[in-house]
């Protein structure tokens, strides 16, 4: 078994708690806590969970919503089954002996056959 990480991003259900819903009012809160981003990358930053992160991005987000990291973002970890092989295969995917070229007879029709 393998385990993946899910990471979940609830910035969009801490905002709606707080009556927030429309990601404009965001940039000026941030703003004042000297965190400058354009409405697109706040749109962005709400809508979808970021691959990076800024700390001070997050800790203005953590002070604007009263929250802690904690809050904002969870993970969960989700086991997922290793693929299976067939009988007889190697780790690699490929039997050894398969993995080697056969000799092989060409035989051409003859034209006295009929």
């Amino acid at each position: 078994m393998n385990a993946t990480t899910t990471v979940h991003w609830h910035l969009r259900e801490l905002l709606a708690l707080k009556g927030i819903y429309q990601t404009t009012h965001l940039v000026p809160m941030l703003a004042e806590r000297n965190v400058h981003l354009s409405r697109e990358q706040v749109y962005r930053l709400v809508t979808q969970t970021p691959q990076r992160l800024n700390l001070d991005v997050l800790a203005a987000l953590c002070a604007i919503l009263g929250c802690g990291p904690e809050d904002l973002i969870t993970f969960s970890a989700d086991e997922v089954a290793a693929p299976r092989r067939a009988a007889g295969a190697s780790k690699r995917g490929i039997a050894p002996a398969a993995a080697r070229p056969s000799k092989t007879t060409i035989r051409r029709p003859s034209s006295n056959d009929g």
